[in-house]
């Protein structure tokens, strides 16, 4: 069997690994497709290095531009590649705009399409990214859920059973598999930090940091706490431009983006993540670390229900007495059933036993793939 696997931003990096590897190991051949969404080494290149992912067999370098520029751009260059590649599935993951072109692209071209991280719904259509999950999902033969609830919302909305697989969180996977790793950094002492003794920040969304009255609010909540616990800020390349315009205050201390181990080593030791990422929402939950959403809703409630999440929203008031009880009480440690490392192999398992295969000409093997 051949599989194209996608990948664009770098948490979609974080969740293809354990596929690759698996797929791989299960004796497919593969293609490792890069579309450039996230392009340079901070957002990039770096996590490539520090997952040990391949060399990326296609890069499409489609880099930035408005949702409908950048997922046009996708279309365009993946169609080309995919005409080439001959595969037998096409597997995407995640709800990025790289993720919904190549799934497109690929059900029209007559491809199967896998989508990993299916059923995540956060009901609020404002969100690109719900709707990238949505049309993603529609368009895909094989749907890989990490959680019951993401079975259930599949069911609800008319899928066919024999689409579906509860397989787990490919995110842990790569958590797992590189933690004592991340560790063995001592990431946390490099930037004078005390395990236990600081809390981890992370604001990337359109709704917290495009708007300047919100961000500046959140900014200022964020100082506030940080007059009681040290706060470190690794700062997206989006957020960074709108924060020049604020004053900073004292005790949030804004770092470069960090790379993958870096920052899982940073997560690890915090008393407390304030995060908008829904990745960060899933680590935290893994580690048994108390995270604060600073949205108003979730597409990964399990982490509320059976995990260390709270969705605190915006609001000042509510966000300072949920940290402050996090820091003074802590969580209980709770874990969804399957994250457990092997979801990247139960969807090998899936897939080689199911996708339809046509007989491989040796042009037709990618180059890098195995």
């Amino acid at each position: 069997m051949h599989a194209v696997c996608v990948a664009g931003a770098r948490p979609n990096l974080v969740k293809i690994k354990p596929v690759l590897d698996a797929l791989e190991m299960a004796g497919a051949a593969t293609t490792f497709v890069h579309t450039g969404q996230h392009y340079d080494e901070s957002m990039s290149g770096v996590f490539l290095a520090d997952l040990g992912i391949r060399t990326p067999d296609r890069f499409l370098g489609v880099g930035s531009g408005t949702h409908a520029e950048q997922t046009g751009k996708v279309m365009v260059a993946f169609e080309a590649e995919l005409e080439k590649l001959g595969a037998d599935v096409v597997v995407v993951t995640g709800d990025v705009n790289s993720t919904v072109a190549c799934a497109l692209v690929a059900a029209k071209a007559g491809v199967q399409v896998a989508h990993v991280e299916a059923g995540l719904r956060s009901r609020d259509w404002s969100m690109p990214e719900e709707v990238n999950r949505v049309v993603t999902d529609r368009v895909s033969d094989y749907l890989f859920a990490p959680s019951e609830d993401a079975t259930a919302t599949l069911a609800a909305e008319g899928y066919r059973a024999d689409q579906v697989h509860l397989v787990g969180n490919v995110m842990v996977d790569s958590l797992l598999a590189n933690l004592d790793r991340a560790r063995e950094r001592g990431t946390p002492a490099r930037f004078g930090l005390e395990a236990g003794g600081y809390g981890l920040v992370t604001l990337h969304r359109p709704a917290n940091v495009d708007e300047p009255e919100v961000l500046a609010s959140l900014v200022a909540t964020l100082g506030t706490l940080a007059a009681d616990l040290p706060l470190v800020f690794p700062v997206h390349p989006r957020t960074r431009a709108r924060l020049g315009a604020l004053d900073v205050p004292t005790g949030l201390r804004l770092l470069d983006p960090q790379g993958y181990l870096d920052f899982v080593a940073l997560e690890a030791d915090a008393a407390l993540v304030l995060t908008d990422s829904g990745g960060i929402q899933e680590e935290t939950t893994a580690l048994g670390v108390p995270c604060l959403t600073l949205r108003e809703n979730t597409e990964r409630p399990v982490t509320v229900a059976e995990g260390t999440n709270q969705v605190v929203g915006r609001d000042p008031a509510r966000i300072l007495a949920a940290a402050r009880a996090v820091v003074d009480h802590g969580v209980e440690p709770r874990c969804p059933a399957l994250w457990d490392g092997h979801a990247g192999r139960r969807i090998a398992a899936v897939l080689t036993d199911q996708v339809p295969t046509r007989t491989l000409r040796p042009t037709d093997l990618p180059a890098g793939g195995s």
